[in-house]
């Protein structure tokens, strides 16, 4: 069975250095007011990752530091352990928090799992598996809706967990849904204007046709068209010399005859094949050059388009790039992609049809869920309320009754659409009110434990956690009642592991394992000492809780406390 075996606290309040061992039962702590009982607490409270403060540190010191020894036999626990980097030796689980006390002032801290550095959200998700701690705030929160709510749903168990699941999953893709249409609605106008801007777009640029690259390429024709006149002089001139009609020689002439000359007396000299290659070459380049100028010249007097024609083109391709506000290259390798936005916003009203048939499709399903929850919740209620009585009874509370109401409001929430409220009638005849207006501190306490008793003892066990903390649950209450807590601590301790912070002898006597909490100076350093009592030590302290001292009265009457504590057979 997973529980804690071991919690070592160094310069944490009172506490100079301590090692506080656990059993698997029932551990009560005990210690004069002051003596720093709710260390142990706070130092659990630091190993399930719950926020640092500096004040927490012992004074003179500038860290401190808490370590739990876990035996686990959980598997998930261990996984999420291995993942972060951690080990689990021999089912050993070893979690550390240290802190520190910054420039500042404010408390930095470090958290450790398995001998790997960790953030503290881990420890808080480890803590959900491995201990529940309830102290006075947890009782205060006892009077919330929420945690009324959660109560019950533990009560209700795995069925409900699994439905709850479904539930939630329907319940996402509803809202997901519902915000997606009201997204599209707030955004119409908007997406509206997009819409047409990105059409404009298109339409002018298919209208235009503009080609890549197309500007550079006109602004090159333009510039020919413009020097035509010296073009063709030079043109003209330089034909002449490449192929001249008249009788005097040109440069195509000249390279045909020395290709001719060397290519006959490369028939003597075998040297003379590169030259020869190179002639034949420049003889073809010379040709081909002299037919690229007739072209040239060709198209300087019949052009494919006349120069206010390329002119218009440029302008209106100028105005098109000013519209757009960007380069016409850029626009058109963005145009494909402005298409497929443009389809994305003009297929508004298809999507909103298709997000209205799957948010009503998903409300329709989390609506029978819910209905189906509720069910589950009514059932439960009345299991809870049969269960929480029988231990309220044993808490001498004989006359009281729970009620646990459960009503279905209009709207679908994240757990359903049921609202839970608990409800006590202290006595017979008495109107039943809701516990936070109802019940003192010594009741809520009562009843708080009761739940606890209930839904871990007995029919509605639900196994959550296998360490449960108590701090001062006994607040309030006295006498008979509190024999009663320390009996029903005792039986919850036979399922699962409890650690009692207490001031009551009554609760302490029924504890398997006591640690007293022991506050001692030398007149300049006040420290506390936490030891494990038994024999003769234990009830000294039980007499001390009793009655301020050990007389042989005080010390009477614990030892009776002890006789009647004692687990009969």
């Amino acid at each position: 069975m997973t529980r804690l075996d071991e919690l070592t606290i160094r310069s944490l309040g009172v506490i100079d250095e301590a090692r506080v061992p656990f059993g698997a039962g029932f551990t009560a702590i005990t210690g004069e007011t002051g003596a720093g009982k709710t260390m142990v607490v706070q130092a659990l409270a630091l190993l399930r990752g719950e926020r640092a403060d500096a004040g927490a540190i012992r004074a003179g010191e500038d860290r401190a530091a808490v370590q739990g020894v876990w035996l686990v036999d959980d598997a998930d626990a261990v996984g999420l352990v291995e993942d972060a980097g951690g080990s689990v030796d021999d089912g050993e689980l070893i979690l550390g928090r240290g802190l520190s006390r910054g420039p500042d002032g404010a408390a930095r801290s470090r958290a450790q799992a398995g001998g790997a550095a960790v953030p503290a959200g881990l420890l808080r998700e480890l803590a959900d598996r491995l201990v529940a701690v309830h102290g006075q705030a947890d009782q205060q929160r006892l009077r919330s809706a929420d945690a009324q709510a959660a109560a019950l749903d533990r009560a209700a168990g795995a069925a409900l967990g699994e439905l709850l699941g479904q539930y939630r999953r329907e319940f996402s893709a509803w809202s997901d849904a519902r915000d997606a249409a009201a997204t599209i609605r707030a955004q119409h106008d908007a997406r509206a204007a997009e819409a047409e801007s990105i059409r404009a777009e298109l339409e002018a640029l298919e209208g235009l046709d503009p080609q890549p690259g197309e500007q550079d390429e006109l602004s090159a024709i333009a510039n020919r068209l413009e020097h035509s006149e010296s073009l063709r002089a030079e043109l003209v001139e330089a034909h002449a010399a490449l192929s001249n009609d008249d009788d005097g020689p040109d440069a195509v002439a000249l390279a045909g005859t020395a290709r001719r000359l060397v290519e006959r007396a490369a028939v003597d000299d075998a040297s003379l094949t590169e030259a020869l290659e190179m002639l034949v070459q420049a003889d073809a380049l010379l040709q081909e050059a002299s037919a690229s100028i007739v072209k040239a010249l060709d198209d300087l007097e019949r052009p494919e388009r006349s120069l206010d024609e390329v002119q218009q083109r440029r302008a209106d391709l100028s105005a098109l790039e000013r519209r757009l506000g960007r380069a016409l290259d850029t626009a058109l390798e963005e145009a494909p992609r402005g298409a497929l936005r443009l389809v994305e916003l003009e297929g508004d009203d298809d999507e909103l049809a298709r997000l209205a048939a799957e948010e009503q499709r998903h409300l329709l399903a989390a609506t029978a869920l819910a209905d189906r929850l509720s069910a589950l919740r009514q059932e439960a209620a009345r299991g809870l309320e049969e269960a929480v009585g029988a231990e309220l009874r044993a808490l001498a509370m004989p006359n009281a009754r729970l009620v646990v109401e459960v009503s279905q409001g209009e709207a679908l929430g994240p757990a359903g659409r049921d609202r839970v409220t608990m409800l006590l009638a202290p006595h017979p005849g008495a109107e039943p009110r809701p516990v936070q207006k109802g019940a003192s501190g010594g009741e809520l306490s009562r009843v708080m434990l009761a739940i606890e008793v209930a839904l871990a003892a007995g029919p509605l066990a639900d196994g959550s956690v296998p360490t449960m903390v108590f701090d001062e649950v006994d607040a309030g209450v006295g006498g008979a009642a509190a024999i009663e807590i320390g009996r029903r601590l005792a039986r919850l301790a036979e399922h699962c592991q409890v650690i009692v912070v207490t001031h009551l002898a009554q609760v302490a006597a029924f504890a398997e394992q006591h640690v007293r909490v022991e506050k001692g100076t030398d007149g300049r350093i006040t420290a506390s000492q936490v030891t494990r009592v038994g024999g003769d030590d234990r009830l000294a302290e039980l007499a001390r809780m009793l009655s301020g001292t050990a007389s042989e009265t005080a010390l009477a009457h614990a030892r009776e406390l002890l006789e009647d504590a004692r687990p009969v057979g």
